[in-house]
């Protein structure tokens, strides 16, 4: 017999999360601190949504994306989560670029990048500060017409090379091109130069399994393995439930932390809103997806420090998106794990990362699927020979993942790693207004991308939701 996921589940809740990205989690998470009952639905077998891992035979565990967030995600998870999981929170000190125009090392923190940007590239010292401040001062109600790459002609112009080394780490984060808005670039883009990049000590599998704890030590109703199927409205248009696992579970109000698209055209249905509105979510654009290649050594073997933590690597002449889109890869970012990322273990691992289209891996047969996957991973060995020179001799298990596996494990539409450009956070928070009881809290807009955007916005959305259970007639 099947096992039953939702065995013992409630009827009914104050609150159902659909999803367990970390926007999902931080939701549930302060609702339930509120003191509502919250039911969070999984559909996969583990939480996290890319916040992710898995594990291969030989005792091996890969992190799932680029784990390097701003030092805003200390008090983030201090205030919202725990101080365990905050103390866990610790910088990557080796960021590396390489490519045809530079070679570089820095901490990735404003006054380094001011020691690159003057001494390096001979920009003038209050040309430098005058765009850090810009940028810092950025915020969401500013103009919103002004696009990166103007922002950058305004302070270097002509300049490749400086715009190559501040938009390549920020596109790798979140899928920013030039032509986006340069307030989406500004709030990134500051956040990080605030204190460098920092990532979670122990390994995602250990933040989310202390979150999992939290979770349910505060009385949130954790299920994996359940598909929610429908969101139910009823003709005051509200919604009233949903149904997962063929089942059906009311509620009060939804927090859904699926894509943003798929939840307005798919799990409500267009007919339960106006046109304008409908419109306006289909014209919202998805960010691009990725691909990865996990390498992992044999165990005792490892590589120097000095690969460092981060690697941008470029064999193209300049930025240019379209290349690093390609599936033709001429850019890679490399993380390495050493064994002190996962205290008491002996591993050496690397994951290299590169953004992609979802309609080249889409169309393609299986045989020419897994022909292209092979293809990537002999060209990134290939790649990473670079830097370490015997790396083949000491593989010990490698694989790789596209926007058919991101898509296929987060049903993200289209596979997109990075959510929706910057019109679709507009459209997610406007869901409540249309809809009464459906909130939205995920990846959208750009700026809510990422670990510490993720967990923010569900910050905001929970307490959107409190203030309407709380207004809602008893």
């Amino acid at each position: 017999m099947a096992r039953d996921f939702l065995k013992n589940a409630e009827d009914h809740y104050d609150v159902i999360v659909i999803g367990s990205g970390l926007a999902g989690l931080t939701s549930a998470n302060i609702l339930a601190r509120q003191g509502h009952r919250v039911l969070l639905l999984e559909h996969h077998y583990q939480l996290g949504g890319m916040a992710t891992w898995f594990k291969r035979s030989g005792g091996h565990i890969f992190d799932i994306s680029l784990h390097g967030f701003p030092v805003g995600m200390i008090k983030s998870c201090r205030k919202y989560w725990t101080p365990e999981i905050a103390e866990s929170i610790v910088p990557l000190k080796g960021i590396r670029f390489e490519n045809p125009q530079f070679s570089l090392r820095t901490t990735f923190t404003r006054e380094d990048f001011t020691r690159i940007m003057t001494e390096h590239f001979g920009i003038p010292f209050q040309t430098v500060q005058r765009f850090f401040d810009t940028a810092r001062g950025m915020n969401f109600y500013d103009d919103q017409a002004k696009t990166t790459r103007e922002l950058f002609e305004e302070f270097f112009p002509g300049r490749s090379d400086v715009v190559r080394m501040l938009m390549e780490p920020i596109t790798y984060a979140n899928g920013s091109t030039l032509e986006d808005p340069a307030i989406t670039y500004g709030i990134v883009f500051s956040n990080f130069m605030h204190k460098g990049v920092y990532t979670f000590e122990g390994g995602t599998d250990a933040l989310v399994s202390k979150m999992r704890d939290e979770l349910l030590k505060n009385g949130v109703d954790l299920r994996i393995r359940t598909l929610v199927e429908k969101i139910e409205v009823n003709s005051q248009r509200q919604v009233t439930g949903v149904v997962v696992n063929g089942r059906r579970i009311g509620c009060n109000a939804i927090v859904s932390n699926a894509n943003i698209k798929s939840t307005i055209l798919n799990l409500v249905g267009e007919q339960h809103f106006d046109k304008d509105f409908v419109d306006q979510a289909r014209s919202v654009r998805l960010n691009n997806s990725s691909c990865q290649v996990y390498i992992a050594l044999k165990p005792g073997e490892g590589f120097d420090e000095s690969a460092g933590d981060l690697l941008f690597h470029s064999e193209h002449s300049g930025f240019d998106i379209e290349a690093m889109l390609s599936r033709e890869v001429s850019s890679r970012t490399f993380s390495f794990y050493y064994p002190k990322t996962r205290p008491g273990s002996d591993r050496w691992l690397i994951v290299s990362s590169t953004n992609a289209n979802y309609r080249d891996w889409a169309e393609l047969s299986e045989f020419e699927y897994e022909q292209a996957k092979q293809d990537l991973i002999r060209t990134t060995l290939d790649c990473l020979e670079t830097y370490i020179p015997d790396v083949r001799q000491k593989l010990d298990h490698v694989e790789a993942s596209t926007p058919r596996t991101f898509e296929h494990y987060t049903r993200h539409l289209a596979g997109a790693s990075f959510g929706t450009k910057f019109e679709g956070l507009q459209v997610s928070r406007d869901l409540p207004q249309h809809l009464g009881g459906l909130f939205h809290a995920g990846s959208v807009g750009i700026i809510m991308s990422g670990w510490l955007g993720a967990v923010n916005y569900g910050v905001i959305v929970s307490n959107d939701v409190d203030k309407y259970l709380a207004a809602r007639p008893r």
